[in-house]
């Protein structure tokens, strides 16, 4: 099944997404979609979804999980994307946090921070984790997660590479991690290690690529993370990107005000937002 979230800011209600990609409401069912899978804890074995009522089809869209307690993303894990900037292949996957002040809407605006010359794109698979995960292997590690999820990595370079220190600061920004439209299932992705993913600005297609150049894949993944750190129902891991991010490009490009990216993923749908400077807020 197809998860999301409908509502202004703060007020989203849990949908889902119907056979033709129409919200229902379903929080006569669940309260939120708060990273487990919501069919554990609502009645949806009877459900007819044709009595379900409908969204407004202007209604906002949040992002697809509630409550996400951290973001832990991974960096060049994709070989294509290390060939592009000139980096080794990592020997163990590379971690790295996002701040989840950084969590935004699926369609809302990106902001360019203040001082920022070097904002940058990342199309990324977000893992979305739904049971508390300790020590897991990785033959048991898909059992931990929930489903999956589009997230945009949006990234400023010279923040992440210039200012000394961890990638977090060029990661963080306000609206910095779109993330959604949907939730979607782990039976409804039958092999996350081989879906088309791709990123546009103002119609230009800068990437255009597959997880299957993945070197760390979602199983193992999860259980490698999970050997650090405990997961929590609702944690999401962005698993890297392919090639064709603006630090890439000779010379490169980056984001400005007016721009529109859209992005998406195979069977778990697109975003679109557009860039905006920002406005002291």
């Amino acid at each position: 099944m197809k998860f999301a979230r409908i509502g202004p800011r703060g007020h989203e209600r849990p949908a889902l997404v119907d056979s033709a990609g129409r919200y229902r409401d379903i929080s006569s069912l669940v309260d939120d979609i708060t990273g487990e899978d919501p069919r554990e804890n609502g009645d949806f074995n009877s459900l007819d979804i044709g009595a379900l009522p409908f969204f407004a089809e202007d209604a906002r869209v949040g992002p697809c999980v509630a409550d996400i307690g951290k973001i832990i993303c991974v960096g060049l894990n994709y070989s294509d994307h290390a060939a592009e900037t000139n980096s080794p292949l990592p020997a163990e996957p590379i971690l790295f946090g996002k701040a989840t002040s950084a969590i935004n809407g699926p369609y809302d605006d990106v902001m360019i921070p203040r001082g920022s010359t070097q904002t940058d794109w990342e199309v990324e698979l977000g893992i979305v984790i739904g049971r508390e995960a300790r020590y897991v292997s990785e033959n048991e590690a898909m059992e931990y997660v929930s489903g999956f999820c589009v997230v945009n990595d949006v990234s400023e370079r010279s923040f992440q590479k210039e200012r000394s220190g961890q990638w977090i600061k060029g990661k963080s920004a306000d609206t910095f991690a779109p993330i959604g439209p949907w939730l979607v299932t782990r039976d409804e992705i039958t092999d996350p290690s081989n879906l088309h993913m791709w990123l546009e600005v103002d119609g230009h297609r800068y990437q255009d690529g597959n997880t299957s150049t993945m070197i760390f894949g979602v199983s193992m993944l999860v259980s490698y993370i999970s050997q650090f750190m405990s997961l929590q129902p609702g944690d999401i891991i962005p698993t890297g990107t392919p090639p064709g991010v603006g630090m890439g490009k000779t010379p490169p490009i980056f984001l400005k005000p007016g721009q529109v990216m859209t992005l998406g993923i195979e069977g778990l749908g697109q975003q679109r937002q557009q860039v905006v400077a920002y406005n002291g807020l």
